[in-house]
């Protein structure tokens, strides 16, 4: 057999870590680099490092994981102005499009808003008939105003046609220079968070078409004419040509890209995650195989919004975390030295005590710097540190846990040397093979997927059937994305019956997953 590899790629807030793997789920070449502030430095760089290992030849495919664009979304910056379009008149009047949503953000990025004449009801029947004249209005509004437009509609996830028809509308009256992103295609049921997912959504399409385009570049820049994909929330795949469409669709891809990763690494299909980085940590749990993602609604940067997001607790603990030894005692951070840790660490030379010195002075971390550099830091001060650290995790442990009965821990992440060789709570502590680069690892072997997200009415066809069809449109939506059409398998069935509704109608939420098509 012809061995091929793939790449992945993770940009984290501290280090940008790249892993090459076989066909048969090996990691033949891995490696990690700074994040400095112009993150495409760190990609350019691990790639490098890690093609130089193989023969470039036989590279089929690379994966990124990256936070540009949640980045962009925290620090308000590279977004683009958005048109606002809700199609549900006469209903839903009493709350405008980003009412709640913080003030700077609603300035930097929404433009023109109306609620017009449309949309559909849970069985598909119209609210009222979609106001075409209402929507070409709009476009006149928007026009040299705007950079995309939002487009939302009452159970649009069941019923797009309205958001559809108003979509090529614009493309008649605004031409192709001004995207649509339509909300049946970004978010789930609810639409006041589905419309907030599409506004963000929208505002990001620059920056995820400066992204895929810095990709393409760092990858021919290294002889790679290959396939490229971009990680989701959910730890699956989008192709880079829809990575530039559904940007908020990757905010939170790299937390799940380490849980992935870890499950893999330490082949544990049900477990609690912990990825320690340089500047903060996640846990997470796994179920069979797959992050378990939240129930509550996901804020953004301030935005309520509903889209497939893991369930973490995140802490400011990393490897960069400043230990503060003061008159009070010792605290440590919030603050950290980040990727500058290799230099600014008392360890590598520099002149502040971080995390990092306090385990390599402890014996948890071996291999970095310089030992000597740190012999003289207090016992007091490394033991009050640790207990910190270990205090921190056990109880991130225990309040992401559904149940008293206890899970492994896998351990992962850079800064993964600060976590304990015991955790009450958990039946082990798992420090798998290359768990340093859980997450580029995670990246590398994500799998295509799909769902579907529909109010079904078991009483007029009966529940299998329904269920049948759910699973069956969740199947072909992976297919679509990608995946190998002999190995896609359903990961998740979700019935929520819907009691106010006549006719036995439930909410049916089905996700499909497989490997990519060879």
């Amino acid at each position: 057999m012809i061995m091929s590899y793939k790449i992945g790629i993770d940009v984290g807030g501290t280090n940008t870590d790249a892993v090459i793997v076989d066909s048969r789920g090996e990691v033949v070449a891995a490696t990690k680099s700074a994040t400095t502030p112009d993150p495409f430095d760190g990609i350019r760089e691990s790639l490098a490092k890690v093609i130089a290992q193989v023969d470039k030849a036989q590279v089929t495919q690379a994966m990124l994981g990256t936070t540009h664009p949640a980045n962009a979304i925290i620090q308000r910056r590279d977004l683009q102005r958005v048109g606002v379009i809700r199609l549900a008149a006469p209903a839903s009047m009493g709350v405008r499009p980003g009412v709640a949503w913080p003030k700077d953000l609603l300035g930097a990025i929404v433009g023109p808003i109306d609620i017009v004449g449309g949309g559909n009801e849970f069985d598909g029947s119209e609210i009222a008939p979609l106001d075409e004249e209402a929507v070409r209005r709009f476009a006149e509004k928007c026009a040299g105003q705007v950079a995309a437009i939002a487009v939302s509609a009452p159970f649009s996830p069941a019923t797009f046609d309205h958001e559809e028809r108003a979509a090529r509308i614009f493309a008649e009256e605004l031409g192709p220079d001004v995207a649509v992103s339509m909300s049946h295609r970004v978010g789930a049921l609810g639409l006041l968070e589905r419309e907030n997912a599409t506004i963000l959504n929208a505002s990001l399409l620059g920056v995820a078409r400066n992204v895929v385009e810095g990709f393409h570049a760092a990858l021919l820049g290294n002889g790679l004419d290959v396939e490229s994909f971009i990680t989701q929330n959910d730890g699956t795949l989008l192709s880079a040509e829809e990575a530039v469409r559904f940007p908020v669709l990757t905010l939170g891809s790299g937390p799940t890209n380490s849980m992935r990763g870890a499950c893999s690494l330490a082949g544990l299909p049900d477990a609690l995650v912990v990825d320690v980085g340089g500047t903060s940590a996640d846990v997470g749990i796994l179920v069979d195989g797959f992050p378990r993602e939240s129930t509550a609604a996901i804020e953004v940067g301030g935005v309520r919004t509903n889209f497939r997001m893991p369930d973490l607790i995140s802490i400011g603990l990393g490897g960069g975390s400043v230990v503060h030894d003061g008159t009070e005692g010792v605290t440590v951070g919030p603050d950290s030295v980040g990727y500058k840790v290799v230099t600014e660490a008392l360890v590598c030379g520099g002149s502040t005590l971080t995390l990092s010195d306090v385990s390599v002075r402890s014996g948890r971390l071996t291999g970095f710097g310089d030992p000597g550099l740190v012999e003289s830091i207090p016992e007091e001060t490394v033991t009050a540190a640790l207990s910190w650290v270990d205090e921190q995790i056990r109880i991130m442990a225990d309040r992401m846990k559904a149940s008293r009965h206890e899970l492994p821990l896998i351990a992962v992440g850079g800064g993964s040397h600060l976590v304990p060789d015991a955790v009450p709570g958990v039946t082990e502590v798992v420090r798998p093979n290359h768990h340093a680069v859980a997450n580029a690892y995670g990246a590398a072997i994500a799998e295509a997927s799909g769902s579907i997200d529909r109010v079904f009415r078991f009483g007029e066809r009966g529940r299998e059937a329904c269920l049948e069809e759910a699973r069956s449109l969740a199947s072909e939506a992976a297919i679509r994305s990608g995946a190998d059409p002999n190995k896609v398998r359903i990961t998740s069935v979700h019935e929520v019956p819907l009691s106010y509704v006549p006719g036995q109608a439930c909410r049916v939420q089905v996700k499909a997953a497989g490997p990519l098509a060879s």
